[in-house]
């Protein structure tokens, strides 16, 4: 055989091999993910290795950082969480995500990101930001989609247990530390902003919804404080999972044991909507956990006592340090969210049969690396 035969060889194989892998995950689970902030975005990555069949839903109450210096300049939605996903759920080469992640150091630019400037102009010459970040997704090949969760321009609000009212998503954290007062309840002004409707479409149609993991105040309640998309969510036949954050997080869930997440989701969903709880049990290195208490961070405990007995959890090793920051290691969080749906989300018909099984064999084939 020549090497120009072999190499041809070669490239049909490889086509083959890719054609294989997007009809398994064209064929995988519906799984929407409610959050925002780096714990959404970080989940992603390794979702889309099972299915191509993901919606992200995002909150748009961010007013920091850039995309607060966007959202005020140019009065549009905030891209940066959106951003994330994105880029989470692309196939595209690094330095396409280099260049969407890259911060200006210098001038009027400094801390922007180019990826928030490119979404913003996409918004220009898009007829809203729906549109836009459409298009964002048909440059980057998203696999899936990415909605942000209302069109609408809302602010979120915050009531400390001493009683004051602070504003601004990027304020409340900072208010709860300075005036060293727990956060009693967020809202949103307007209090009832309307959902996007593919959103709640998808939340309503899939076999999957994950909560989490995230900022609890100020990415994943917001999401939930809109009362169409948590009624969609009681009503779905869905399997309903909240990723627990590994640490307590400083000005928000101080001292928070896992039951008080639990608490703080169902008193602002106004009633129950989760099945199953995942939540780790791996230790952290020692340098690192104590970097973090240092910080005033805590490893977030599980009080299964606390916890009620109707809600299943799930208890993993998901402990990875990565550019010396504590993450969820994605790859150990999608297997068990993976395997987690093919045993309680069952098929109702032949289809879904033969989709689950194909599902199954690519559960097998990441475990074997």
């Amino acid at each position: 055989m020549s090497f120009a035969s072999y190499n041809s060889e070669n490239d049909k194989d490889k086509d083959k091999e890719l054609s294989r892998k997007k009809i398994t995950l064209d064929k995988g689970p519906k799984v929407v993910a409610i959050g925002g902030g780096t714990g959404l975005s970080t989940m992603l990555r390794g979702l889309k290795e099972y299915t191509s069949n993901i919606t992200a839903i995002v909150t748009v109450a961010d007013d920091g950082g850039g995309s607060g210096a966007l959202r005020q300049s140019l009065g549009m939605l905030p891209p940066g969480d959106i951003r994330n996903c994105l880029l989470a759920l692309a196939h595209t080469e690094p330095v396409m995500e280099q260049l969407m992640q890259y911060r200006f150091k210098d001038g009027d630019l400094k801390g922007q990101s180019f990826g928030n400037l490119f979404i913003a102009a996409m918004n220009g010459i898009s007829t809203n930001f729906e549109e836009a970040i459409k298009k964002m997704g048909d440059v980057l090949a998203v696999v899936g989609k990415v909605y942000p969760v209302t069109m609408e321009n809302v602010d979120l609000y915050a009531e400390l247990e001493n009683g004051n009212i602070i504003k601004g998503e990027s304020s409340i954290p900072k208010a709860s530390i300075e005036q060293n007062s727990k956060i009693k309840r967020v809202y949103l002004n307007p209090e009832s902003p309307k959902p996007l409707e593919d959103a709640l479409y998808d939340i309503e149609d899939a076999d999957c919804i994950i909560i989490g993991p995230g900022s609890l105040y100020t990415s994943i309640l917001p999401n939930l404080v809109i009362k169409e998309v948590t009624d969609k969510i009681k009503t779905s036949k869905a399997l309903k999972i909240y990723i627990s954050n590994i640490m307590t997080q400083i000005g928000e869930t101080d001292g928070y044991k896992l039951s008080d997440h639990i608490n703080a989701i169902d008193f602002h969903s106004n009633g129950r909507v989760i099945d199953f709880i995942i939540a780790n049990n791996g230790k952290i290195p020692e340098p690192y956990f104590t970097k973090y208490k240092n910080d005033g961070q805590d490893i977030v405990e599980i009080d299964r006592e606390n916890i009620p007995k109707q809600i299943n959890i799930i208890e993993e090793d998901f402990v990875q340090i990565k550019d010396g920051l504590l993450r969820h290691n994605t790859k150990v969080l999608a297997n068990v969210i993976m395997k987690l749906i093919l045993k309680n989300a069952m098929p109702e018909d032949g289809k879904q049969t033969f989709d689950y099984c194909y599902l199954s064999e690519r559960i097998k084939e990441m475990q074997r690396g």
